[in-house]
């Protein structure tokens, strides 16, 4: 197989993946981008386990859709800018037709109980999925061993759960708080290379 042949397989196989991914999931990014990382880590061994939380982080702290900035970064990360464009239209294209569906029988799908059962149902499937990612980012938080990175995670959460302070602000004091650490860092390091 040839290189040709070899990045075609791929554009196939990420777009395949994407689409079937973004067709079957129901609650929204976190869900998804949970899913993206049991098919692209551990199926088809594309990405490392590490690579993905990092895709996690940028997605969250980008504006737009999670699943969508997950999909440009591994489609890139997979064939650059095609991947991307791929990846994407894997991505959007069953939510889009789903959606026009949907918007057709509107009040039907309002006022219909057996649907409301349904979605009650689906939504219990979703917090077991996202709890799942909070415990795997925790985790991965807790095996760091940094004291600074478990207390914002915690202080985070507090803030969060108990205060309602908006996600937005999170991450936005965490990406500061994570640049300092890093300018330290950096400063630390060529200190000790004198």
């Amino acid at each position: 197989m040839n290189d040709r042949e070899s990045k075609s397989k791929i554009l196939w196989t990420l777009f395949k993946s994407m689409f079937m991914l973004s067709a079957c999931t129901f609650g929204g990014g976190f869900v998804i981008v949970s899913l993206m990382k049991k098919k692209f880590v551990e199926e088809l061994n594309w990405i490392e386990e590490e690579e993905m939380l990092d895709i996690t982080a940028i997605t969250q702290s980008s504006p737009g859709p999670l699943p969508v900035n997950a999909s440009v970064i591994i489609g890139y990360r997979m064939c650059g800018i095609t991947g991307s464009i791929v990846a994407v239209l894997g991505t959007i294209i069953p939510p889009m037709v789903i959606i026009s569906i949907i918007s057709l029988f509107y009040t039907e799908f309002r006022t219909n109980k057996y649907i409301a059962i349904a979605l009650q149902v689906m939504r219990a499937g979703v917090a077991a999925v996202i709890f799942d990612v909070v415990i795997k980012l925790a985790q991965n938080v807790l095996k760091t061993k940094r004291a600074l990175y478990i207390s914002m995670m915690i202080v985070a959460f507090i803030a969060t759960y108990l205060f309602g302070v908006s996600a937005m602000l999170i991450i936005l004091v965490c990406l500061g708080i994570g640049i300092i650490d890093l300018i330290i860092n950096l400063k630390r390091i060529e200190r000790s290379a004198e």
